[in-house]
């Protein structure tokens, strides 16, 4: 027997070291997804997947097979025969961007022009009185203009009106025209920050409460870009909130972008950042768009978070473009909260979201007047291109008709 003890012993510890590397493995195995071959011919290819559980989606094939829609469900549509057993998706194309603009106008004009009509209906009776001009202020108000952009547009509609003494509709409404595409700032940079510089992509962080439409806005922007021939990387980084990283996952499917995410929940946010720019830098695209979360257990925390986010980005890249997202319908709630995020993270740029039948037109000024920072992007529902670059006039006219 005692013979035999030694080789039992050499078995059982065998046994042991065995066992202990099986949960290395398969962990191993379940994280070694990496980003796909090679961009260029002289590209680095990566030899090891980025750590900490980060998992980086293969960008998609370009085929014709059934597209998922964002309920989950598959499109009836036939897939080729060269196309059988493959996980491949058809990629969206994304409207040229004057049909866009041209539905989201149509569709401002639907839902704002009682502001426009309203102010018209005031400033083109018989007569303007005091009364008139309680009205026209209450009615700037009720549309969340904010009291300094109302009072400023009321004393150049007051002065304007007296110097002309004109009461035509064309008149007025020329005259209202020009005083709202002033206060709306038609000078106001409106430009992305999008274009790669030297050897580093251009690098985009997507803020915002929870519920604002943060990982649609980037799902969409993704397309815009994508039309413009740019190569385009997401990062998950919304960790906190339930199937966020599959959600910008499917989006980046919908376009053929590939989507650096965890596969742990409640995951580092600033980890998965850094993987996604150092991703994005290894594979050099043109774009990374970092979405971030929109909720922790408190204010403070969602602040310190989101700085720590930008300080571990900037080890690596400048962030070029820190978009804030915010829900039109909220109105002056909305307005406190950019003041919130500005203080933290540098804001360049905000996307207002759900501007439609029951939001009020006047928030994009009062925003603008607030923060001195430019509306750059809006949106007016749901669909895949409903979103659209910001564009005074336009928005003013929408208004008014």
């Amino acid at each position: 027997m005692n013979d035999f003890l030694p080789i039992i012993l050499s078995i059982v510890a065998a046994l042991v070291v065995v066992g202990g590397l099986v949960p290395v493995l398969l962990k191993a195995r379940k994280s070694g997804a990496k980003y796909p071959g090679p961009r260029d011919a002289n590209d680095p290819v990566q030899s090891s997947a980025a750590g900490g559980g980060t998992l980086v989606e293969d960008r998609p094939d370009a085929v014709n097979a059934p597209a998922p829609t964002f309920d989950g469900t598959v499109a009836d549509t036939d897939v080729p025969d060269d196309a059988a057993g493959l996980e491949t998706i058809a990629i969206d194309t994304p409207d040229p961007v004057e049909g866009r603009l041209n539905r989201l106008r149509a569709r401002l004009v639907k839902s704002n022009n009682i502001l426009g009509k309203g102010l018209l209906a005031l400033l083109s009776g018989d007569k303007i009185d005091e009364n008139v001009w309680d009205e026209v202020e209450e009615t700037l108000l009720l549309a969340d203009l904010g009291t300094e952009p109302t009072m400023q547009l009321v004393d150049a509609l007051r002065e304007r009106v007296k110097v002309l003494g004109t009461r035509s509709p064309e008149d007025v409404k020329a005259m209202l025209r020009e005083e709202l595409i002033k206060l709306v700032d038609p000078g106001m940079d409106r430009s992305l920050n999008v274009e790669r510089k030297g050897d580093r992509p251009a690098v985009v962080l997507v803020v915002g409460v929870n519920g604002v439409g943060k990982t649609t806005t980037v799902g969409k922007l993704a397309r815009v870009l994508v039309a413009e021939d740019k190569d385009v990387l997401l990062g998950a980084a919304d960790t906190f909130r339930a199937a966020a990283a599959e959600q910008l996952a499917t989006w980046g499917q919908r376009v053929g972008v590939p989507t650096v995410k965890s596969d742990i929940d409640g995951a580092d946010p600033a980890s998965v950042a850094y993987e996604a720019v150092k991703a994005g830098i290894d594979q050099e695209v043109d774009v990374v768009m970092v979405d971030t979360a929109g909720r922790l257990q408190n204010k403070t925390g969602l602040m310190d978070e989101l700085g720590k986010v930008k300080r571990v980005i900037e080890k690596l890249a400048e962030v070029d473009e820190v978009l804030l997202v915010l829900d039109a319908t909220t109105g002056q709630n909305g307005l406190n909260q950019a003041r919130v995020f500005a203080e933290v993270v540098n804001i360049s740029g905000i996307v207002l979201t759900k501007l439609d039948g029951t939001a009020k037109g006047g928030i994009v000024v009062a925003i603008q007047k607030s923060l001195g920072v430019p509306v750059k992007l809006i949106g007016l529902g749901e669909g895949p291109d409903d979103l659209a670059p910001f564009d005074a006039e336009s928005f003013v006219d929408a208004l008014l008709n």
